[in-house]
């Protein structure tokens, strides 16, 4: 699984919406969308943030460790 459909499972798990999750990570909703369908990455820095809101690890993020 790709880095983006990870972090859309992980957002429609916790019932968030893309502009919910921008606001948490300090970018805009069309950035939310980019990672999900895999056009753009999220920066090294907005993924570990991802990790600590998520309460996941970066790996599991990156797709490189399991939950």
């Amino acid at each position: 699984m790709k880095i983006g459909e990870k972090i859309k499972e992980l957002r429609m798990q916790n019932n968030l919406s893309q502009e919910d999750l921008a606001s948490c990570c300090k970018v805009k909703q069309s950035a939310v969308s980019k990672w999900e369908r895999g056009a753009t990455v999220p920066s090294a820095e907005v993924v570990a943030n991802l990790a600590k809101f998520f309460k996941v690890s970066a790996g599991y993020l990156l797709g490189i460790e399991n939950l």
